[in-house]
């Protein structure tokens, strides 16, 4: 057994140990700055106020018509809407050939040598890098990716 005679003290501890807190992370030991990849809160408390949340919740069962009402419908293919925006039985914005459904990533800028061609249009060309571990600005999530119906530039 160690008697506390031979115990180190906490000068010797503290000498010993040569990383402040904010270099133990260190991105060369992980490939990149764990700081430097930010983070996107939510817009709002996720489940908040679902059953279960409390200590008498988690501990009681919840009965049957209280969970069918929280549960989510299947939406069938009489449910898609009727074609004036995202949401059911509004007249809400036109859906249009200019309104894509995948999500595109963050829009790097490209040089396609377009321009040198004598192409004197109004189109921005850009190339998808990728969606940045989730953590896109509200700007970059509203980008979606449009699939180009008129072919190859002339």
């Amino acid at each position: 057994m160690t008697s506390p005679d031979n115990l180190p003290s906490y000068e010797d501890l503290a000498a010993s140990n040569p990383l402040r807190s904010q270099e133990e992370y260190d991105e060369d030991e992980l490939g990149e700055d764990v700081l430097d990849r930010g983070y996107s809160p939510a817009d709002r408390p996720l489940a908040v106020n679902d059953w279960g949340v409390t200590a008498r919740e988690g501990a009681s069962h919840e009965d049957l018509a209280h969970r069918l009402r929280r549960e989510v419908p299947e939406v069938s293919a009489s449910d898609e809407g009727d074609g004036l925006g995202d949401t059911i039985g509004t007249d809400g914005e036109l859906i249009d050939d200019q309104v894509g459904d995948e999500r595109a990533g963050r829009l790097v800028g490209w040089d396609t040598g377009v321009l040198d061609a004598g192409y004197d249009g109004d189109d921005y060309w850009a190339r998808d890098v990728g969606i940045d571990d989730g953590a896109a600005s509200a700007e970059e999530a509203a980008v979606h990716v449009v699939p180009d119906t008129r072919g190859a530039l002339e």
